[in-house]
């Protein structure tokens, strides 16, 4: 039964993977929105059904109609998605409604949510979750006109307790932030339990501190608050202690709201008080870099060669934010991240490498301003972020996967540990689709570790430590039929989610596993 289950988890997952974060996060509002109309129906949740479905109708409305006339205007691509995600969020922190009055104050928090967007950005990004502008802007005018109501946050019922759940780790698991919601949710229940328990202290009521825990879980609003705000990535810093900093800060502000005036600062302030604090971290000062030389390492790969003309640190495995200004940019902005396929050691050279998508998908605005970027002319570097570096202790075995283009931030770490002089016990899967796309051979081949290929033809000149895994299917049992001993081993895996969702029963068998997932650019 056990293994039944792993096995249907597992699957699960392997399907999130191949759908975009984007989508996942909307599906699961959708699912919940559904749920929480069914429940409706045995007053399991506070609105009504007619409440729910005419006040989504109106959310959702008027985020795609001002996202669409934004988007015109500024001459971006429509994303149907990005309003409906707004519009769904919206739907759980304020309170349906079927008045007049309470509908326009609806109306009023989707377009201030959704001009936050882009009136509230820096260099193409959205500095705050839009929903949690919208609830506060509503909240403001309710200062001057109650009839317009105010956030409710009716979704912190025990009723939808178990589908936030469920839906939200399927997203967190898609945005990888599962750590950093659990330190959102212990250190805002640990708070709130805190202050409940004083308050009722100072009232001379003794109660159970284990029901008033379960209360608190299961009754409030930080399920959701945690896996669909504050887990968008768009909003959170770069680095894993930054993203712990601000899930303590929103914790600790949402489960002891500080009073501001007439307003407190818990729940959807709580969020942009992170989301400031997030800001502060990310900004960083330009190091700017010129472009040497582009290559071409396979059909698909594009090579670019810089010379950085700034001080610039970084550790192997490290990702770059690469900033291309260009008018007219899409809703992804004038920033990339692209990992870094050279060492701190051939600074002031640095190499970057990314995949071409295929003909048939629509270019970025990113992508057509990169590929006008002549020899000579000037960017800049935004940010070096990310934890996918190795373990400091030399004696611990490591296991590598990489799939296509994921092999960049192992060519970095490999180069540097081949210019230090350092001898580890390394073992490299590579996949690609095919033998031509096994881009950096010979950095790979330079650095005299064992190889695994697994690719649909047999790659010509292998070198003697390099084997062609023939006939042997990429999957968990796959991985353990190759690399015996994953269990004494540190494993970095660089690749789709879906393939990292794949292997997951043979890498949870390794000492740690660290993942670098990605998407294209």
């Amino acid at each position: 039964m056990l293994t039944t289950l792993t096995s249907v988890w597992n699957r699960v997952f392997a399907l999130l993977g191949r759908v975009s974060m984007y989508r996942v996060v909307y599906l699961a509002l959708a699912a919940l929105a559904v749920i929480s109309l069914v429940l409706s129906f045995f007053d399991l949740v506070s609105p009504d059904p007619l409440e729910l479905v005419v006040t989504l109708l109106v959310l959702a409305a008027v985020c795609a109609g001002v996202d669409a006339a934004a988007q015109s205007l500024l001459r971006l691509p429509w994303r149907i998605e990005s309003s409906l995600i707004t519009a769904h969020i919206l739907l759980f922190i304020l309170r349906p409604t079927l008045d007049v009055a309470g509908l326009a104050g609806i109306a009023l928090a989707a377009a201030a949510a959704s001009l936050s967007k882009y009136l509230l950005a820096w260099r193409g990004r959205h500095l705050f979750n839009p929903a949690a502008v919208g609830a506060t802007v509503l909240t403001l005018f309710s200062l001057v006109w109650p009839v317009l109501g105010a956030s409710s946050w009716w979704v912190g019922t025990p009723a939808l307790a178990l589908p936030v759940v469920v839906l939200g780790l399927a997203v967190l698991w898609r945005t990888e932030k599962i750590r950093v919601v659990a330190v959102f949710l212990v250190i805002a229940v640990a708070v709130a339990l805190l202050r409940t328990g004083s308050q009722y202290q100072a009232a001379g009521v003794e109660v159970d501190g284990l029901t008033i825990f379960w209360q608190i879980l299961w009754s409030s609003p930080f399920l959701f608050l945690g896996a669909f705000m504050l887990s968008e990535p768009l909003t959170l810093p770069p680095r894993r202690w930054q993203q712990f900093t601000v899930a303590a800060v929103v914790g600790v502000l949402a489960g002891w709201p500080i009073p501001v005036g007439a307003l407190t600062l818990g729940q959807e302030r709580a969020l942009l008080v992170g989301n400031l604090v997030a800001f502060a971290f990310a900004v960083r000062t330009a190091v700017r870099l010129t472009l040497e030389s582009r290559a071409e390492p396979s059909p698909t790969v594009k090579e670019l060669t810089f010379r950085v003309q700034d001080r610039l640190s970084f550790v192997p495995g490290q990702y770059i934010e690469l900033e291309v200004p260009h008018p007219h940019p899409d809703a992804r902005g004038t920033r990339r991240e692209f990992s870094i396929a050279s060492a701190p050691a051939d600074l002031p050279l640095l190499r970057v490498a990314f995949k071409e998508s295929s003909g048939s998908k629509p270019q970025s605005s990113f992508k057509k301003a990169l590929a006008r970027v002549s020899k000579g002319d000037r960017l800049a570097i935004t940010g070096v972020w990310g934890d996918f570096v190795l373990p400091k202790r030399d004696a611990a075995p490591i296991l590598m996967v990489a799939a296509g283009i994921g092999v960049t931030p192992f060519v970095s770490q490999l180069r540097q540990l081949r210019e230090s002089g350092a001898d580890r016990d390394i073992v490299l899967v590579y996949v690609a689709s095919d033998s031509s796309e096994l881009v950096y051979r010979a950095d790979l081949e330079a650095s005299g570790i064992p190889v695994l290929v697994f690719t649909r033809d047999r790659p010509s000149d292998l070198p003697p430590h390099w084997t062609w895994a023939r006939g042997v299917r990429l999957d968990a049992e796959g991985l353990l039929r190759v690399v015996p001993d994953i269990a004494s081993r540190h494993a970095y895996i660089s690749g789709p989610a879906g393939l990292i969702a794949d292997l997951a029963p043979a890498l949870e068998r390794a000492r740690s596993i660290t993942t670098d997932a990605f998407s294209g650019y």
